[in-house]
C-alpha cells in the first residue's frame, strides 16, 4: 500500500473545489511550470495540492536522478491521495505523466473534474502507439490544455483521435510540451502559460458552478 504523500498547498482553505497536481516525468512539484499553474489557480480562489509521486520523492532526498515509478505504483500513489483529500469535491490531473495517471483512476474514484496540462498522447517517436483507449470512454469532465506543436500530441496529431465528448481541448499557439511557443511565432512562454491559466480556471470555475 502506497501511503499518501506530503502536500505543497496554494489557495484557499474552503475553498468549493479542491485541486491535485501531480509533477510530470522528469521535474519535481516545485518546478517554475508547476509553481506557475499551482500559484495562479490559488489565487483564483482554488485550493491547490501539489504533490510528488514516490521515485521523485526519493531522487529529492538522495540526489540521484532515477526512472518514474511503473505504473501501479503510479497509480496506487494517485489512489492514496484522492482517499487522503476526498473524491467529491476534488478535480485530479497535473503535467504530463502526472495527468495521464489521473486519467487512468478519474472514472472509478468519483472525483469532480480532471485537468491535464501537456497531455502525453503518444512517445516521442511514437514508436509505442497512442496512450488514448480509456480517453475514448472517459466520463470525468475533463481539459487537457496542449501545445499546438507538442511533440508527445500535436494538434494534428490528436484531431484524428476518438475522444470522449467529455473531453475538451484547448490549444496553445505554437507551445511545444512545455507550452513553450517558437520565437518566430511573435508568442512567449510566458503568453501561452497565461493563456493556459485561464483556460484552467475557467473549466474550474464552470464544476464550481456545477458544486454550488
Amino acid at each position: 500500500m502506497v501511503p499518501a504523500p506530503a502536500f505543497l498547498w496554494d489557495g484557499p482553505e474552503g475553498a468549493a473545489l479542491t485541486v491535485a497536481l501531480a509533477h510530470g516525468a522528469g521535474a519535481p512539484m516545485d518546478s517554475p511550470f508547476m509553481a506557475f499553474f499551482a500559484h495562479g489557480l490559488g489565487a483564483r480562489g482554488h485550493r491547490v495540492a501539489r504533490f510528488e509521486f514516490p521515485y521523485m520523492t526519493e531522487r529529492r532526498a538522495s540526489g540521484t536522478r532515477r526512472p518514474p515509478d511503473r505504473a501501479p505504483k503510479l497509480i496506487a500513489c494517485w489512489r492514496a491521495v484522492i482517499k487522503e483529500l476526498g473524491a467529491r469535491n476534488l478535480v485530479i490531473g497535473g503535467k504530463s505523466l502526472g495527468g495521464r495517471i489521473a486519467s487512468l483512476v478519474a472514472d472509478g474514484t468519483g472525483v469532480r473534474g480532471l485537468l491535464c496540462l501537456g497531455f502525453p498522447f503518444h512517445a516521442p517517436s511514437r514508436s509505442a502507439g497512442a496512450r488514448i483507449d480509456h480517453l475514448a470512454a472517459l466520463a470525468t469532465p475533463t481539459l487537457i490544455v496542449q501545445g499546438d506543436r507538442d511533440s508527445l500530441g500535436a494538434r494534428a496529431d490528436v484531431r484524428d483521435y476518438a475522444l470522449s465528448a467529455a473531453v475538451g481541448l484547448h490549444w496553445l499557439a505554437d507551445g511545444d510540451h512545455g507550452f513553450k511557443p517558437r520565437k518566430a511565432s511573435g508568442r512567449t512562454e510566458r503568453e501561452n502559460w497565461e493563456e493556459g491559466l485561464e483556460a484552467a480556471a475557467g473549466f474550474l470555475e464552470g464544476l464550481g458552478d456545477a458544486v454550488s
